[in-house]
């Protein structure tokens, strides 16, 4: 039985659930990043036997190779020792522009969000909110897959996301009839009081550099969220996304 080192992959899934999520996505075509091989310890055989009777079968859907090693080849391969002596070895991931899209639904653009784990967080939120998809500028491109995949506890992974210029893509999305609302307080009104209904983009700037001004000027309405105190202080892009988020959610239900 040859090695995993005789494996080319350009990333790598941390734990069970990062990669059943990945299965999900390929199997709801949302994600088409290859699954070159699964590394599981071989001293969880017994413990983990459910989820290799899952991935043994999934192995032959997508093709992919299950080899058991030791416990120390995967934590060589890992950062930190949440991956439960699970990974998946994996190729990249196609990420498709704003060429064609939807005529309804709720999509987010994340602009600033440079620290991976935050994107992550925001995607793991964005996703139970019921989000349809997410916009990445081409900076913000999910540049370290694994980080977001384990921080998102896999949503990263079955999210609708494409990557285009923050300009163009609300210029497409406001072609397609969609109401472009971003996350500021200048000119703003209270996420309680604005119109949300979908279909929706909402801009989420990044703590450092928060929203341009031209991004803000395209906007159909500017949202604010309302604090229970006195405060200066700015939430983190992942809070106000979830935030505001939600309340679309609510309103559209």
């Amino acid at each position: 039985m040859p090695t995993f080192q005789d494996i080319s992959y350009s990333c790598i899934l941390e734990g069970m659930t990062s990669v059943s999520a990945l299965i999900r996505g390929r199997e709801q075509l949302i994600n088409d990043r290859k699954i070159c091989a699964v590394l599981i310890d071989e001293t969880k055989k017994r413990s983990k036997y459910r989820e290799i009777g899952f991935l043994k079968a999934k192995s032959v859907e997508h093709s992919f190779d299950i080899r058991f090693v030791s416990n120390d080849d995967i934590d060589a391969l890992t950062q930190g020792s949440t991956h439960g002596g699970i990974i998946a070895l994996c190729g990249d991931r196609t990420y498709h522009d704003c060429s064609q899209l939807p005529n309804t639904g709720f999509w987010v653009l994340p602009d600033g969000i440079e620290d991976p784990f935050n994107l992550g967080y925001a995607l793991r939120s964005l996703y139970a909110a019921g989000v349809d998809g997410i916009l990445l500028p081409p900076q913000n491109r999910l540049c370290v897959p694994g980080v977001v995949a384990k921080s998102s506890a896999g949503t990263s992974e079955m999210l609708d996301i494409r990557v285009c210029n923050t300009d163009q893509a609300i210029a497409q999305f406001k072609a397609a009839g969609f109401r472009i609302v971003c996350a500021g307080i200048r000119d703003s009104q209270t996420i309680y009081e604005a119109d949300l209904r979908k279909p929706l983009l909402l801009v989420v700037g990044g703590e450092k550099r928060g929203i341009s001004r031209a991004v803000l000027d395209m906007a159909d309405q500017i949202v604010r969220i309302d604090y229970g105190r006195a405060f200066n202080g700015s939430l983190s892009a992942a809070s106000a996304a979830t935030v505001i988020a939600f309340e679309v959610l609510h309103r559209n239900s």
